[in-house]
């Protein structure tokens, strides 16, 4: 059985992961720079407590990363609490190695760094005044290490001082990297509820369009019975006469297509039909929409071009998506009627349709426009059908471009993904 797919982390829970990741790194830097002071410069320290605080601050870091195995999100208290916990480990060390003279001192403004970055200002002012409370007490308490003053042998520069230097290496590197993937992450998170409300509101103007839709398809049912009856009468009256004949034919081939397109759209709304899409071949179902477009588009010359070479692609398709190729189409043969390409191509991930006419193109100004709202390309349209044919292409987890083709015309680009075999 396949296994289900992990939830992404939230981003409180990826800044504490990052935060894990930056106390690991600092508390293994301080052991390593306690141990070469002591082995080397033979510095007078409380080995005992010290040990015991770089080893307090390991296990909450193993408890950390069990916490992150746990499903439940990470709160913004539970991130002030555990810099809380980093300064109070930080105070600890800084104690017992020299206070306020120790060249780490500044370190503090590491935890106060992330908290701005990821913390509401009350929890960010908290950690702040929590570092000058530990920076303050360090100047007055503290166990002086003697040996910072002494200079290294070589270099002419006191420990201190490189101490200093070190200190501003990892805090600068620290702050690069992990503050901005920290923020980074609230930036991508920002994003994503922006594009959750303007789905929101599209989804409201689709369904207000929708509603109108309906009514209007049970109003539109009377007056096409009504020509149908009179373009039968005109059929019978016009017999001697070909060329009104055929015209009369043509109209009403246009009638029932009509109604049979508004029967199809009752037939439709059915919810749980719509839910669950078909599986059909993209060649096929392109053909399909292509026959079923001439005879609404009698008027259009065009060319099929398939240049997919291997295999058979599939896609999920209802009845929506077919209404949105249809509009496309129908705004390509707006443009200019003449000579419409239609090309189907396909890869390991998706299907591709190329739509080229050889109208105006698209105006600049509304091109960044197209599809998010009511705006149209053409000088009495509503902007509705673009604006429906983004809406369901999106739905299908695709998407509509509109380019300017350098050769002139509009070249409509539609990617949808394709179904694998057994889906």
């Amino acid at each position: 059985m396949q296994q289900p797919t992990p939830l992404p982390l939230s981003t409180p829970n990826r800044n504490l992961v990052r935060l894990t990741f930056v106390r690991g790194i600092t508390w293994t830097g301080f052991l390593a720079a306690i141990i070469i002071g002591i082995e080397i410069f033979d510095f007078q320290l409380s080995v005992t407590p010290v040990i015991g605080v770089i080893g307090a601050m390991g296990l909450i870091n193993i408890a950390s990363w069990w916490r992150l195995g746990r499903p439940r999100s990470v709160t913004d208290l539970e991130y002030l609490l555990h810099l809380l916990a980093d300064i109070a480990g930080l105070t600890l060390l800084f104690y017992y190695t020299g206070g306020a003279t120790n060249p780490f001192i500044s370190y503090y403004l590491v935890p106060v760094t992330i908290a701005a970055a990821t913390l509401p200002w009350r929890h960010a002012w908290i950690i702040a005044s929590a570092a000058l409370t530990g920076y303050t007490f360090l100047m007055l308490f503290y166990e002086p290490v003697p040996q910072l003053s002494h200079a290294v042998v070589g270099l002419g520069i006191s420990l201190h001082v490189l101490g200093m230097w070190l200190n501003f290496g990892l805090s600068a590197s620290l702050v690069t990297f992990f503050i901005y993937k920290m923020a980074h992450a609230l930036r991508r998170r920002d994003r994503a509820l922006s594009r959750t409300r303007e789905a929101a509101l599209r989804n409201e103007q689709v369904l207000a369009v929708a509603t109108q839709a309906a009514g209007t398809a049970h109003e539109l049912g009377t007056p096409l019975s009504t020509m149908a009856v009179l373009l039968t009468e005109m059929r019978r009256d016009a017999v001697d006469q070909p060329t009104l004949t055929a015209d009369i034919d043509l109209l009403r081939e246009q009638v029932d297509t009509c109604k049979a397109r508004l029967q199809q759209l009752v037939a439709n709304a059915d919810r749980r039909r719509l839910a669950e899409p078909d599986s059909r071949p993209a060649i096929a179902w392109l053909e399909q929409v292509i026959q079923r477009w001439l005879v609404l588009r009698p008027d259009v010359t065009h060319r099929v071009e398939i240049l997919g070479k291997r295999g058979t692609p599939l896609l999920a398709i209802d009845a929506t998506l077919e209404q949105a190729l249809m509009n496309l189409l129908n705004n390509a043969a707006d443009a200019n009627p003449e000579d419409i390409v239609i090309s189907l191509d396909w890869n390991a991930d998706e299907v591709i349709i190329d739509i080229r006419d050889h109208g105006p193109g698209v105006a600049m100004s509304i091109a960044d426009q197209l599809g998010d709202t009511f705006v149209s390309t053409k000088s009495k349209g509503m902007g509705i059908g673009l604006f429906l044919t983004h809406a369901t292409i999106n739905r299908f987890a695709g998407g509509v471009s509109l380019y300017n083709h350098e050769e002139g015309g509009t070249l409509t680009e539609v990617k949808l993904p394709r179904l694998l075999a057994g889906q």
